[in-house]
Protein backbone atom coordinates (compact mmCIF):
# COMPACT_ATOMS: atom_id res chain seq x y z
CA UNK A 1 0.00 0.00 0.00
CA UNK A 2 0.94 3.17 -0.71
CA UNK A 3 1.07 5.70 2.34
CA UNK A 4 1.13 9.48 1.57
CA UNK A 5 2.60 11.45 5.04
CA UNK A 6 3.08 15.37 4.36
CA UNK A 7 3.78 17.82 6.91
CA UNK A 8 2.62 21.39 6.85
CA UNK A 9 2.91 24.15 9.31
CA UNK A 10 -0.47 25.98 8.70
CA UNK A 11 -0.19 28.93 10.65
CA UNK A 12 -3.77 28.48 12.32
CA UNK A 13 -5.95 25.34 11.40
CA UNK A 14 -9.23 27.15 11.55
CA UNK A 15 -7.66 29.84 9.45
CA UNK A 16 -7.06 27.55 6.94
CA UNK A 17 -9.02 24.88 7.09
CA UNK A 18 -10.42 25.46 3.58
CA UNK A 19 -6.84 25.42 2.71
CA UNK A 20 -6.49 22.66 3.61
CA UNK A 21 -9.08 20.52 2.30
CA UNK A 22 -8.27 21.96 -1.18
CA UNK A 23 -4.81 20.34 -0.75
CA UNK A 24 -6.45 17.03 0.55
CA UNK A 25 -8.51 17.10 -2.22
CA UNK A 26 -5.45 17.86 -4.89
CA UNK A 27 -2.88 15.67 -3.21
CA UNK A 28 -4.54 12.79 -1.24
CA UNK A 29 -2.17 12.29 2.07
CA UNK A 30 -3.06 9.40 4.01
CA UNK A 31 -1.79 11.44 6.97
CA UNK A 32 -1.55 15.22 7.41
CA UNK A 33 1.13 16.61 10.36
CA UNK A 34 0.17 20.20 11.25
CA UNK A 35 2.01 21.99 13.20
CA UNK A 36 1.05 25.67 14.78
CA UNK A 37 -2.49 25.09 14.91
CA UNK A 38 -3.08 28.13 17.37
CA UNK A 39 -5.85 25.99 19.12
CA UNK A 40 -6.92 24.00 21.87
CA UNK A 41 -8.17 20.56 21.16
CA UNK A 42 -11.66 21.34 21.64
CA UNK A 43 -11.43 24.19 19.26
CA UNK A 44 -10.13 21.71 16.50
CA UNK A 45 -11.95 22.28 13.50
CA UNK A 46 -12.81 18.42 13.62
CA UNK A 47 -15.91 18.41 11.78
CA UNK A 48 -13.92 20.26 8.53
CA UNK A 49 -11.21 17.38 9.08
CA UNK A 50 -14.00 14.00 9.05
CA UNK A 51 -15.45 15.85 5.79
CA UNK A 52 -12.33 15.87 4.14
CA UNK A 53 -11.85 12.07 5.12
CA UNK A 54 -8.75 12.37 7.56
CA UNK A 55 -11.47 11.30 10.79
CA UNK A 56 -8.72 10.27 12.48
CA UNK A 57 -6.81 12.65 14.73
CA UNK A 58 -4.16 13.39 17.40
CA UNK A 59 -4.25 17.14 18.76
CA UNK A 60 -1.94 18.63 21.04
CA UNK A 61 -3.37 22.05 21.47
CA UNK A 62 -2.46 25.61 22.74
CA UNK A 63 -4.71 28.63 23.07
CA UNK A 64 -3.47 31.26 20.49
CA UNK A 65 0.15 29.21 20.66
CA UNK A 66 1.59 26.70 18.75
CA UNK A 67 -0.03 23.46 18.85
CA UNK A 68 0.11 20.37 16.61
CA UNK A 69 -1.81 17.69 14.93
CA UNK A 70 -1.92 14.77 13.12
CA UNK A 71 -4.96 13.87 10.45
CA UNK A 72 -5.11 10.88 9.12
CA UNK A 73 -7.32 8.94 6.84
CA UNK A 74 -5.97 5.56 8.45
CA UNK A 75 -6.82 4.31 11.90
CA UNK A 76 -4.31 5.33 14.33
CA UNK A 77 -3.00 4.25 17.53
CA UNK A 78 -0.83 5.85 20.17
CA UNK A 79 3.08 6.21 19.69
CA UNK A 80 5.14 6.02 22.55
CA UNK A 81 5.88 9.88 23.84
CA UNK A 82 8.38 12.34 22.95
CA UNK A 83 7.78 15.13 25.43
CA UNK A 84 11.07 17.10 25.28
CA UNK A 85 10.00 20.24 25.36
CA UNK A 86 11.06 21.87 28.91
CA UNK A 87 8.58 24.63 28.97
CA UNK A 88 5.79 22.63 28.43
CA UNK A 89 4.26 23.52 24.94
CA UNK A 90 2.19 21.95 22.44
CA UNK A 91 5.08 20.99 19.93
CA UNK A 92 4.96 17.62 19.29
CA UNK A 93 2.17 14.59 18.78
CA UNK A 94 2.95 11.22 17.69
CA UNK A 95 0.94 8.32 16.15
CA UNK A 96 1.33 4.72 14.80
CA UNK A 97 -0.25 4.53 11.28
CA UNK A 98 -0.20 1.54 8.98
CA UNK A 99 2.67 0.40 11.54
CA UNK A 100 4.66 3.40 11.21
CA UNK A 101 5.30 5.35 14.24
CA UNK A 102 5.30 9.18 13.04
CA UNK A 103 6.19 11.78 15.24
CA UNK A 104 5.24 15.56 14.44
CA UNK A 105 7.03 18.42 15.87
CA UNK A 106 7.00 22.38 15.79
CA UNK A 107 10.39 22.66 17.37
CA UNK A 108 10.98 26.72 19.11
CA UNK A 109 12.11 29.45 16.17
CA UNK A 110 14.91 30.51 18.64
CA UNK A 111 14.52 34.47 18.85
CA UNK A 112 16.56 36.63 17.01
CA UNK A 113 20.18 36.50 18.62
CA UNK A 114 21.91 33.11 18.28
CA UNK A 115 23.36 33.24 21.66
CA UNK A 116 22.07 30.93 24.14
CA UNK A 117 23.20 32.75 27.30
CA UNK A 118 22.01 36.25 25.78
CA UNK A 119 18.71 34.26 24.21
CA UNK A 120 16.65 32.26 26.50
CA UNK A 121 14.75 31.28 23.29
CA UNK A 122 17.72 30.19 21.20
CA UNK A 123 18.94 27.76 24.14
CA UNK A 124 15.38 26.74 24.60
CA UNK A 125 15.64 25.64 21.00
CA UNK A 126 19.06 23.95 21.10
CA UNK A 127 18.26 22.13 24.37
CA UNK A 128 15.00 20.67 22.40
CA UNK A 129 17.49 19.13 20.17
CA UNK A 130 19.34 18.37 22.71
CA UNK A 131 16.81 16.18 24.46
CA UNK A 132 14.92 14.89 21.36
CA UNK A 133 18.86 13.25 20.13
CA UNK A 134 19.11 11.69 23.11
CA UNK A 135 15.28 10.25 24.05
CA UNK A 136 16.01 8.92 20.24
CA UNK A 137 19.09 7.34 20.38
CA UNK A 138 17.45 4.99 22.64
CA UNK A 139 15.11 3.79 19.67
CA UNK A 140 15.73 1.14 17.54
CA UNK A 141 17.40 2.05 13.71
CA UNK A 142 15.40 -0.31 12.27
CA UNK A 143 12.22 -0.03 13.70
CA UNK A 144 9.45 1.79 11.15
CA UNK A 145 9.98 5.58 12.34
CA UNK A 146 9.29 8.79 10.59
CA UNK A 147 10.39 12.48 12.17
CA UNK A 148 7.99 15.64 10.35
CA UNK A 149 7.49 18.52 11.08
CA UNK A 150 8.57 22.53 11.25
CA UNK A 151 12.01 21.91 12.86
CA UNK A 152 13.00 25.35 12.04
CA UNK A 153 16.72 24.77 10.67
CA UNK A 154 17.57 24.81 7.32
CA UNK A 155 20.61 22.32 7.52
CA UNK A 156 22.59 22.80 3.85
CA UNK A 157 24.04 25.31 2.04
CA UNK A 158 21.73 24.89 -0.42
CA UNK A 159 18.44 25.08 1.90
CA UNK A 160 18.97 29.01 2.02
CA UNK A 161 19.07 31.98 -0.64
CA UNK A 162 22.40 32.87 0.53
CA UNK A 163 24.56 30.31 2.23
CA UNK A 164 27.16 32.91 3.47
CA UNK A 165 24.82 36.17 4.89
CA UNK A 166 22.39 33.18 6.70
CA UNK A 167 25.32 31.71 8.45
CA UNK A 168 24.60 34.43 11.09
CA UNK A 169 20.90 34.22 11.17
CA UNK A 170 18.88 31.82 13.27
CA UNK A 171 17.84 29.12 11.24
CA UNK A 172 21.31 28.43 9.29
CA UNK A 173 23.99 29.23 12.17
CA UNK A 174 26.61 26.62 12.78
CA UNK A 175 25.48 25.90 16.07
CA UNK A 176 22.02 24.56 14.87
CA UNK A 177 23.13 22.81 11.81
CA UNK A 178 25.33 20.54 14.16
CA UNK A 179 22.09 20.09 16.63
CA UNK A 180 20.39 18.80 13.49
CA UNK A 181 23.25 16.28 12.19
CA UNK A 182 23.38 15.09 15.71
CA UNK A 183 19.57 14.38 15.06
CA UNK A 184 19.77 13.10 12.08
CA UNK A 185 22.70 10.74 13.25
CA UNK A 186 21.05 9.75 16.21
CA UNK A 187 18.95 7.02 14.22
CA UNK A 188 20.70 6.96 10.99
CA UNK A 189 17.85 9.36 9.76
CA UNK A 190 17.52 9.49 5.72
CA UNK A 191 16.18 13.23 5.01
CA UNK A 192 13.47 12.49 2.04
CA UNK A 193 13.99 15.76 0.66
CA UNK A 194 17.26 15.53 -0.03
CA UNK A 195 17.05 12.43 -1.50
CA UNK A 196 14.51 13.28 -4.15
CA UNK A 197 16.28 16.58 -4.93
CA UNK A 198 20.26 16.19 -4.33
CA UNK A 199 22.87 19.47 -4.05
CA UNK A 200 23.08 21.24 -5.53
CA UNK A 201 19.60 22.35 -6.46
CA UNK A 202 18.21 24.64 -4.19
CA UNK A 203 15.27 23.59 -2.13
CA UNK A 204 13.05 25.93 0.21
CA UNK A 205 9.38 25.24 2.23
CA UNK A 206 9.41 28.78 4.09
CA UNK A 207 8.99 31.91 2.99
CA UNK A 208 9.07 35.81 4.43
CA UNK A 209 5.51 37.14 4.29
CA UNK A 210 7.81 40.05 3.77
CA UNK A 211 8.29 39.83 0.34
CA UNK A 212 5.22 40.81 -2.11
CA UNK A 213 5.39 37.94 -4.40
CA UNK A 214 7.69 35.31 -3.13
CA UNK A 215 8.67 33.74 -5.88
CA UNK A 216 10.15 37.22 -7.62
CA UNK A 217 12.37 37.71 -4.18
CA UNK A 218 12.79 34.00 -3.66
CA UNK A 219 14.49 33.88 -0.40
CA UNK A 220 13.18 31.05 1.07
CA UNK A 221 15.03 28.22 3.77
CA UNK A 222 14.01 24.33 3.65
CA UNK A 223 12.94 24.07 7.43
CA UNK A 224 10.01 21.60 7.03
CA UNK A 225 11.41 17.68 6.65
CA UNK A 226 10.81 14.30 6.59
CA UNK A 227 13.20 12.10 8.67
CA UNK A 228 12.86 8.45 8.32
CA UNK A 229 14.49 5.88 9.66
CA UNK A 230 16.37 3.03 7.99
CA UNK A 231 13.65 0.50 9.44
CA UNK A 232 12.34 2.41 6.82
CA UNK A 233 14.42 3.12 3.81
CA UNK A 234 13.26 -0.07 1.61
CA UNK A 235 9.51 2.09 1.66
CA UNK A 236 10.52 4.61 0.87
CA UNK A 237 13.23 3.61 -2.34
CA UNK A 238 10.76 0.40 -3.29
CA UNK A 239 10.09 2.43 -6.73
CA UNK A 240 13.89 2.92 -7.35
CA UNK A 241 13.94 6.64 -5.91
CA UNK A 242 12.76 8.77 -3.28
CA UNK A 243 9.56 10.18 -3.93
CA UNK A 244 9.00 13.28 -1.72
CA UNK A 245 7.84 16.79 -3.26
CA UNK A 246 7.55 20.48 -1.61
CA UNK A 247 4.23 22.07 -2.65
CA UNK A 248 5.55 25.60 -3.12
CA UNK A 249 2.12 26.23 -5.04
CA UNK A 250 0.08 26.12 -1.74
CA UNK A 251 2.47 29.16 -1.03
CA UNK A 252 0.80 30.93 -3.94
CA UNK A 253 -2.87 30.75 -2.83
CA UNK A 254 -4.54 33.49 -1.11
CA UNK A 255 -4.12 34.35 2.64
CA UNK A 256 -1.54 31.54 2.32
CA UNK A 257 0.77 29.96 5.17
CA UNK A 258 4.57 31.50 5.23
CA UNK A 259 5.02 27.65 4.84
CA UNK A 260 4.51 25.41 1.70
CA UNK A 261 3.37 21.67 2.47
CA UNK A 262 5.96 18.88 1.83
CA UNK A 263 5.04 15.01 1.41
CA UNK A 264 6.01 11.99 1.04
CA UNK A 265 5.40 8.40 -0.66
CA UNK A 266 5.80 4.96 1.45
CA UNK A 267 4.81 2.21 0.04
CA UNK A 268 4.36 -0.55 2.78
Amino acid sequence: MRLRLCTWNVNSVRLRAEQAARFVAEQAPDVLCLQEIKCREGEFPTAAFVEMGLPYLKIAGQKGWHGVAIASRLPIADAPPLEVCREGHARCVGAVVAGVEIHNFYIPAGGDLPDRELNPKFDHKLDFYEKLTAELSRRDPKAPLALVGDLNVAPGEFDVWNHRYMSKVVSHTPVEIEAFVALKASLGFIDLQRETVPEPEKLASWWSYRAADFRQSNRGLRLDHILVTPGLKDAAFRLGAAASRIHDDVRAWERPSDHAPVSADLIL
